[in-house]
């Protein structure tokens, strides 16, 4: 799964991937002594090899789970979402890099961060309709050429 690059997430959901991402670089810098840089770009979930494996097996996870995401664009931030799509390590972990990174984002990236936590304070939207994940849409565009 190492091929798979966050490209293929568009709009709210490449922002969130993005926040994501350098969260986990923040987190693996400080923990793991691997990570050397701050994440510049999306389009590489590994950027100079400075991620330890465990945090790129995280970031291809995560890729994937908002891929899925049956909100797509709608979607809440994971802490306010009805539907736990993340299984139990996994949740762990997300939940560890956000409380160490969270606070320390503010400082690297402010604008991510303000974005992310003006994101918590929004309604949770009703359950959605069948087909409106990334994932789907993507194929459906696919499928339409």
């Amino acid at each position: 799964m190492h091929s798979v690059l966050p490209n293929i997430l568009a709009g709210s959901l490449r922002s969130e991937f993005k926040t994501v991402q350098l969260m986990t670089n923040i987190y693996c810098k400080a923990h793991h002594k691997i990570a050397q840089h701050a994440v510049s770009s999306p389009d590489t979930l590994k950027p100079n090899g400075k991620l330890c494996e465990q945090c790129v097996d995280f970031l291809e996870y995560a890729l994937l789970r908002l891929d899925r995401c049956p909100y797509g664009e709608n979607k809440p931030t994971c802490r306010q979402c009805p539907i736990h799509c993340y299984k139990p390590e996994y949740k762990a972990m997300s939940q560890t890099i956000m409380r160490y990174a969270g606070p320390r984002m503010l400082f690297t990236h402010p604008i991510l961060a303000i974005k992310h936590l003006l994101a918590e304070r929004r309604p949770v939207p009703m359950k959605p309709t069948a087909g409106a994940s990334n994932r789907h849409k993507r194929k459906q565009r696919i499928n339409n050429k």
